[in-house]
């Protein structure tokens, strides 16, 4: 099937580790706002993940966002991706919040001013302004999660991918976040174990043993994923 520029899409794609196979003969296209991948530890589904920003690059087959090629686009398909990881603190990387938000766009070619503008833009937008100028490493455990997210919204990515962003968040915290999730219009693609977070979302992958067992509406894929885990 033939790709739309606007799509992920993976085709007939397979992905070994040493001799584990992790992922074997996928082909997806994902075009629906708000996507969630669950599975079991080591099903392969954030192999998957970070195979849509090009982190991973197949051995078999091909992985093209917006029409780009992962493999031989790299640069320009992660100007397109933004991607979250499951610890915030390996995102952050600047003392202060405000100065963790502005590196994201040092490559951006902005005026100093413009990049004040734009990270005081996001900050307010996720509840941190009154943070701009605490040191990052303070921050609650969903507050960091939250500048995490916002340090790549920030670079306006077409595409958001999370890979397990509630792992190490406490009830409160998951709920700030699926609150944000909830306002971005960027396609959203989350690998998750909390079922609650995507249990409205458009569309659930359940991958188990690197190869898909359902696509489909949540009610219907997050039943079988628990019908597969017990």
């Amino acid at each position: 099937m033939a790709d739309d520029p606007a799509d992920v899409v993976f085709d007939g794609v397979s992905h070994s580790f040493g001799e584990r196979a992790v992922l074997q003969d996928i082909s997806l296209t994902l075009t629906e706002r708000r996507i969630a991948v669950v599975g079991a530890n080591g099903s392969g589904k954030s192999t998957l993940a970070r195979m849509i920003n090009g982190l991973v690059v197949p051995d078999r087959g091909t992985v093209r966002v917006h029409g780009l090629d992962t493999r031989r686009a790299a640069r320009a398909v992660r100007r397109l991706v933004g991607f979250v990881f499951t610890d915030p603190d390996r995102q952050i990387l600047m003392p202060t919040v405000a100065e963790d938000i502005e590196l994201s766009l040092a490559r951006h070619g902005l005026s100093r001013a413009e990049r004040g503008a734009r990270a005081r833009r996001v900050l307010t937008r996720f509840g941190l302004a009154d943070h701009a100028e605490h040191p990052a490493h303070l921050l609650s455990g969903g507050q960091k999660q939250l500048l995490a997210l916002a340090a790549v919204l920030v670079t306006e990515p077409r595409i958001v991918v999370a890979d397990e962003p509630t792992t190490l968040l406490d009830l409160r915290n998951t709920r700030m976040l699926r609150q944000a999730f909830a306002t971005l219009d960027n396609q959203l693609i989350v690998v998750t174990h909390d079922l609650d977070l995507v249990d409205d979302f458009d569309r659930v992958i359940v991958v188990d043993g690197g190869r898909i067992r359902s696509d489909d509406v949540p009610a219907v894929a997050l039943a079988d994923y628990r019908r597969l885990m017990t």
